[in-house]
């Protein structure tokens, strides 16, 4: 299985498929593929000479959780803004990793589609995938969803984004000057333009992958765990 999402696209392990609003899914069992969007660039600098590798595949490497071993994929598409992204992960982000990724069964992944109606989309997403550089992206990701309500009505939201960063135990220094030059922009662009380009159109989607096939469902009452168990079930029969 792919480590990265990097590979899940340009090995077409991800399948193309069609969104529905009524958040019912819809399988697909072609073999079109999205297509990968622009490497981003090698960030330069203090944080990069810091770093052993590039700062996108850092960042893309932090945002991903669970047995690399697992048949099974669990892609969200989402955007820290949204509401119903945060409805989402208050109501069933802790079940779905209790059950699926920390037993081994699913890897888990989170693909950035900031919004242009949430003006705090994009320097949400950088916060986060900067601290993902250093690991810590998902404490980032837990913390934005539980604030939101907070920083998305203030002048600014970068001083509660500092804030959070420093509670996730980043390096400051190298993640302000992530933030401060935008090193991670053009993976978050990329991630949108993935999304975009296989048609998603709003926020939270998800993708699950696995048995062959890749099933699609939006909206915050989509039913994840079933199709988490469709696919497992088939990589299950196929193994028969």
């Amino acid at each position: 299985m792919p480590h990265t999402l990097a590979q899940i696209f340009t090995m077409g392990a991800l399948i193309a498929a069609c969104t529905r609003a009524d958040g019912a899914p819809k399988s697909d069992t072609g073999t079109k593929s999205a297509p990968v969007a622009p490497a981003a660039a090698t960030a330069s600098g203090t944080l990069a000479s810091t770093l052993h590798d590039t700062i996108s595949d850092r960042a893309d490497r932090g945002r991903i959780l669970g047995d690399s071993t697992a048949k099974v994929w669990l892609i969200m598409v989402s955007d820290f803004q949204c509401p119903f992204c945060k409805q989402w992960h208050d109501a069933s982000f802790a079940k779905v990793m209790a059950d699926y990724v920390t037993t081994g069964k699913v890897r888990l992944a989170f693909l950035n589609m900031p919004l242009s109606m949430h003006p705090y989309a994009v320097p949400a997403a950088e916060a986060a995938m900067c601290a993902s550089v250093q690991n810590k992206f998902w404490p980032m990701h837990d913390a934005l969803f539980a604030t939101q309500p907070h920083w998305e009505s203030l002048p600014s939201p970068q001083p509660v984004f500092d804030s959070l960063a420093t509670a996730a135990g980043v390096n400051m220094p190298l993640w302000r000057e992530c933030v401060t030059k935008h090193l991670t922009r053009p993976l978050v662009q990329a991630d949108h333009d993935r999304a975009s380009s296989t048609g998603v159109n709003s926020t939270p989607t998800f993708w699950v992958i696995g048995g062959g096939t890749s099933t699609t469902l939006d909206g915050a009452d989509a039913n994840v765990p079933a199709a988490l168990d469709a696919a497992l079930a088939k990589v299950s029969g196929a193994k028969k």
